[in-house]
């Protein structure tokens, strides 16, 4: 068992699935009690599989690397919620690599840093920055689909006017443009190196910095096992904010949660997520370990449904699933808790402005019998049930009850348990016909997620390949008023595409996840942030 393993023996190994990637000798050996007072030692479920937030079917720990080996321009400045959470402020930003931001009517120009450098010692100008987002809006796929959501869409729009200026042209009018250059995606990229490692078929380098990070932030990846363990050093000449505190941060890959907790609650390690809900639970209440819990902001764990194939086409088929899901189980069993219900609003309760709000949808069998024999599937009928198994902490279980929900009204769904580096390549093809997901959208505003998750222009998180011109019309509209100041007209849209998607359920809201983190005592710092992964910036030990 592993709980029978000596402390050696894990700092050797880091865990039996990583045995064969980590051969060093033990971090945190004797001689080398400074190092674990400056190393941050992170255990996780999965890690990226690859570390560029461009490239293709990036996943969501991938993120974590550019955030913290990158650079942007500008980011948000942070508020304390009331239970003591550092949070991102929505509405405020402060500057990064660009030392001034000034907003015109059709435009924003940045004034940079000049003694910002990239981690090789070349400066950081106006050109890589124009390079940068070049590449953001040509590569395809989620990148660019994220930089379109702010209106962020051709190469003519950014303009290096000189070495330290850039400019961004605005295309239309659009509230979502400025808090569009503060995610990760337009990150910094030093482009004199990316070039001299493109080739022809290959004009971004996308695959060497798929495995090189090659940006100006406050750590660089030195060593990358996929599968295993990422190894990040400061870069002790980054100087866009307080020096770190934390000199390595040593992330390793650990699938058994088991094996996590075990290290948490001995001390071996300093941080990890991703563990069941039951857990976090337990070791919040046992009180020798910080756990934060934070809602994700602007984000749903959902059942996903094809509504372009049989029998997900009919909307009864997709309203019957609906009506079987067993959300206050999944709450119970799999969240502890540890979730905010997105399921039975009041009958005849007014929709708001606002998301995520519940859907009135709840478990009820007989109904979701009748509404299958209203369909023509009075007998059921088989079809596939699939999860990321980079999250199957929550994911499989969750699975498991809502297969044995569905087989009470005759549907027959296998599970199929996809592994998370294949999870976003898998989504993104179209074609499962029921599949568990979350998304959760950068930008904190409803028409954000729905232009990702509902729009007809086939965006990267319709899945569901839903098509309603009446629910772009609502969208687009939304998006508009929004961006002109007409308050009434901006919720008046609004409530119609949350009334459209509930009406036509091409996806089930289930919950907003939390966040959870488990910490050592002695570590502080901290933050919550939009993408959900850990900022090292800000992290501390005792």
């Amino acid at each position: 068992m592993f709980n029978s393993l000596k402390r050696r023996e894990f700092l050797k190994t880091a865990s039996a699935a990583a045995a064969a990637a980590v051969s060093a000798p033990a971090v945190w050996s004797p001689a080398k009690a400074q190092d674990r007072k400056d190393t941050l030692l992170v255990v996780s479920e999965s890690g990226p599989n690859n570390i560029d937030i461009h490239g293709r079917g990036t996943n969501v720990p991938g993120y974590e690397v550019t955030w913290n080996c990158y650079d942007r321009l500008i980011s948000h400045e942070m508020k304390t919620l009331p239970n003591g959470v550092e949070y991102y402020d929505r509405d405020k930003f402060k500057m990064e690599l660009a030392e001034d931001m000034k907003v015109g009517d059709m435009s924003v120009t940045f004034k940079l840093r000049k003694d910002a450098k990239f981690q090789d010692g070349t400066p950081v100008t106006a050109q890589d920055v124009k390079w940068s987002f070049d590449r953001a809006v040509t590569v395809g796929g989620f990148p660019t689909f994220q930089m379109a959501a702010g209106s962020l869409e051709k190469a003519e729009q950014f303009v290096a006017v000189d070495d330290h200026t850039f400019r961004v042209d605005f295309l239309r009018k659009d509230r979502l443009t400025i808090p569009d250059i503060a995610v990760v995606v337009p990150s910094v990229f030093n482009s004199g190196l990316l070039k001299k490692n493109a080739t022809a078929d290959d004009p971004w380098a996308l695959e060497y910095a798929k495995q090189n990070t090659v940006g100006s932030g406050a750590y660089k990846v030195t060593k990358w096992t996929p599968g295993a363990e990422v190894i990040m050093e400061r870069n002790e000449a980054w100087n866009l904010g307080p020096k770190p505190s934390v000199r390595r941060v040593i992330w390793r890959m650990v699938p058994s949660a088991g094996n996590r907790r075990a290290l948490l609650e001995r001390g071996d390690a300093d941080i990890s997520y991703e563990l069941p809900n039951k857990d976090f639970a337990e070791l919040r209440d046992a009180g020798k370990l910080n756990i934060v819990s934070t809602p994700f902001s602007n984000g749903i764990q959902y059942l996903g449904m094809n509504v372009t194939k049989p029998p997900f086409d009919n909307v009864k088929v997709r309203q019957a699933v609906a009506y079987a899901v067993p959300y206050q189980k999944i709450m119970d069993a799999v969240l502890y808790g540890l979730g905010k219900p997105m399921f039975g609003a009041k009958t005849g309760a007014a929709t708001e402005a606002i998301w995520p709000q519940p859907h009135a949808y709840n478990t009820d069998i007989a109904k979701a019998k009748q509404l299958l024999a209203e369909a023509g599937y009075a007998n059921g009928f088989e079809t596939t049930l699939s999860f990321d198994l980079g999250f199957a902490t929550v994911n499989e279980p969750l699975c498991v009850l809502v297969q044995e929900a569905l087989a009470q009204i005759g549907i027959k769904a296998e599970i199929n348990k996809i592994p998370g580096a294949n999870w976003r390549t898998e989504l993104n093809k179209k074609v499962l016909p029921l599949y568990t997901n979350v998304f959760s959208g950068w930008l904190d505003y409803p028409e954000y997620f729905f232009i990702w998750c509902y729009h007809g222009k086939n965006s990267v998180f319709n899945t569901m390949s839903y098509q309603s011109k009446a629910m772009d019309a609502l969208i687009d509209g939304a998006g508009a008023a929004a961006s002109t100041g007409n308050t009434a007209e901006y919720e008046k849209n609004v409530k119609g595409f949350v009334d459209l998607a509930f009406a036509d359920i091409p996806r089930i809201p289930l919950f907003q996840p939390y966040s959870n983190v488990a910490m050592q005592k002695n570590v502080s710092g901290y933050q919550y942030w939009f993408h959900r992964r850990l900022d090292y910036r800000t992290l501390k030990k005792g």
